[in-house]
């Protein structure tokens, strides 16, 4: 499993107390798990390529600082900060960092495969 947080159970979390894993030299991340859904902070360096993949998670992106172009199903969109994107689940997307961005992606149900340390795609 993840060094991340996974529980279901009702508490209080600080992202500065959850260790950032760092996924390859440009994106690292943090997230806390419960039953029903994820959160995630992303950091992403100017640059970054997070290649297509898709999974059967709808995840919501929301942009705090920088900006991310998102390629969803062909169409290209520009995320900056302030803004969000929701992908349904099981749409292939990919996403570029334009400039060194934070981003805080929900997911439902949570992901599996970061809470295994399965998703090869982004390491």
């Amino acid at each position: 499993m993840s060094e991340q947080l996974a529980t279901s159970k009702a508490g209080h979390h600080r992202w500065s107390d959850i260790m950032p894993e760092p996924m390859n030299p440009l994106l690292s991340r943090q997230f806390v798990s419960g039953e029903k859904g994820m959160a995630a902070r992303i950091l992403l360096k100017k640059g970054c390529i997070v290649p297509e993949h898709s999974h059967p998670n709808e995840q919501i992106a929301m942009i705090l600082s920088g900006a991310l172009e998102f390629e969803i199903a062909g169409e290209k969109i520009v995320v900056a900060a302030g803004e969000l994107i929701v992908i349904p689940a099981d749409v292939p997307h990919s996403a570029v960092a334009l400039e060194d961005t934070e981003d805080i992606d929900f997911f439902a149900p949570p992901r599996q495969d970061w809470i295994d340390g399965t998703d090869s795609y982004l390491r």
